[in-house]
């Protein structure tokens, strides 16, 4: 719990300084947020599935810390980042996100949902073992997908 406390506190000074350092367009500072976000998600997750695969040598506590910081980042309430119109149409070459995350909602909430419960399932076993691992890792992979392969574009 303590983890997932000092990963809000950061992600939470992180989204200040994003604010202070806001140019002038607000519908743009909500794209480079959400791009933060995913890199904080990407940050987490890369070593947990290279745990899985076998790339990384398995460190439980290691494991335990990721999948805890991927859970408290699931369970942001991040609306913010996503208002309407920042889409690839609307900022070309800025983001890869398709207008089809508005257009289709609540779609894009219901993806939404197996990310969190996925990461959810994951941070309670990740660091009671290698098969214990991976057996909840591919769910936050799909989790992952459920988003990307509907609301973002391969390329900018």
């Amino acid at each position: 719990m303590r983890n997932i406390l000092r990963f809000s506190a950061a992600i939470a000074g992180l989204s200040f300084l994003v604010t202070a350092a806001a140019g002038d367009d607000p519908l743009e500072d909500a794209i480079k947020a959400r791009q933060g976000y995913m890199q904080v998600v990407k940050f987490n997750a890369a070593p947990l599935f290279g745990m899985a695969k076998g790339k990384i040598e398995y460190d439980a506590e290691a494991a335990k810390t990721y999948a805890n910081n991927l859970q408290a980042a699931a369970m942001m309430k991040n609306g913010a980042m996503w208002p309407e119109g920042t889409d690839n149409v609307s900022y070309a070459g800025k983001t890869r996100t398709l207008p089809e995350a508005w257009t289709t909602y609540p779609k894009v909430a219901e993806a939404n949902q197996v990310w969190i419960d996925a990461t959810g399932e994951l941070a309670r076993v990740a660091g009671d073992g290698l098969d214990a691992l991976r057996s909840k890792i591919g769910a936050v992979g799909e989790g992952c997908k459920g988003c990307h392969d509907d609301f973002r574009a391969e390329d900018f």
